[in-house]
């Protein structure tokens, strides 16, 4: 086709994703826009808003770029009808199944990147599937062998070594073949993806003041700034291992393209500090395009207008970037 086909997943029919999805089919895309949920959720809930919208099934025969007021939808039945703010474990497969369907379609060439609206992960484990995010099930579902998760806020980007683990596992999980794996995946995408042709990766301590030579931790002596020299040698451009506490200065960010942090709140909160709302999630290390919002399914906010589509609008505007970028077509 001449132009991406993006598909956006509407997430957790309780919260907010489908609001978010109304909220940015009011507005015109240079790309072929399909939301994969139930049409009577969509519809039912447009009606809740008061928002006029065009509803209506979506057609791989042609791509055409998204026109205002029109929601294209690839249907997937809810188990049961949806109510804003009230979750429904019987509604978790059906979670589950738009994901599928926006991996499978991805996978196969039909759209050239899925854009994710939050998930209830709490709603999906009392179902009883084991469920620890987006980011792990996009890599088992497709097979690849380590996801990076990467958050972008205009020019600052963020990635994480480990991702969602108690803070007591994560010493024992940051290992040399960990932070090679990741390093290389980083390095590899940020070139492929973002066109950065040598990119600068400033690679924060695990301890504070980076272990302070050993005296508040070895974990930089004995696995970090090794694992560096290594990569180093292969032509990598590293800094660190640098202290968290100064890796965030204007300073330091002026200097690199992406600052890998180690576990997630050492990284995320000074990233969603900076551009909560209107930052984009990254998965990195996929054979497909994958964006996502910054942010929870806020279902005090489901269905009452109040909620805030910018995390939304800027993960389609970088999954159409990343898209165009890679010449993706379906």
């Amino acid at each position: 086709m001449s132009l991406p086909r993006i598909i956006v997943t509407s997430g957790e029919p309780a919260g907010i994703g489908p609001d978010l999805c109304i909220a940015i089919a009011q507005r015109a895309w240079p790309c072929e826009l399909v939301f994969a949920g139930d049409e009577q959720l969509f519809v039912a809930r447009a009606r809740r808003l008061g928002t006029s919208i065009n509803v209506v099934p979506w057609s791989p025969q042609t791509a055409r770029a998204h026109e205002a007021g029109v929601l294209s939808v690839l249907h997937v039945p809810a188990a049961v009808a949806p109510v804003a703010g009230k979750l429904e474990v019987a509604n978790a497969r059906y979670v589950l199944n738009l994901l599928d369907a926006a991996i499978d379609g991805c996978m196969r060439g039909t759209f050239a990147a899925v854009v994710t609206a939050p998930v209830q992960k709490s709603v999906i484990s009392d179902s009883g599937v084991q469920f620890s995010g987006h980011t792990e099930y996009l890599a088992e579902r497709t097979g690849a062998p380590l996801p990076v998760m990467m958050l972008v806020a205009g020019n600052l980007r963020v990635a994480l070594a480990t991702t969602h683990l108690p803070l007591a596992d994560v010493s024992r999980t940051i290992t040399p073949s960990l932070l090679t794996d990741v390093i290389r995946v980083l390095h590899r995408d940020l070139r492929t993806r973002f066109s950065i042709a040598r990119p600068r990766i400033l690679v924060c301590g695990l301890n504070p003041h980076a272990g302070e030579s050993g005296h508040l931790g070895r974990e930089e002596i004995d696995t970090i700034a090794p694992t560096l020299e290594r990569l180093r040698l292969e032509g990598l451009t590293l800094i660190g291992p640098a202290p968290a506490d100064t890796a965030f200065t204007p300073r330091m960010l002026s200097q690199v393209d992406v600052v890998l942090a180690m576990y997630h709140d050492q990284g995320l909160p000074v990233l969603k500090h900076a551009g909560f709302g209107h930052a984009v999630n990254v998965t990195l290390g996929l054979p497909i395009i994958r964006t996502s919002v910054d942010h929870g399914t806020a279902l005090d906010l489901a269905g009452t207008g109040k909620a805030d589509a910018g995390s939304l609008i800027a993960a389609v505007e970088l999954a159409l970037q990343l898209a165009s970028s890679a010449g993706s077509t379906a």
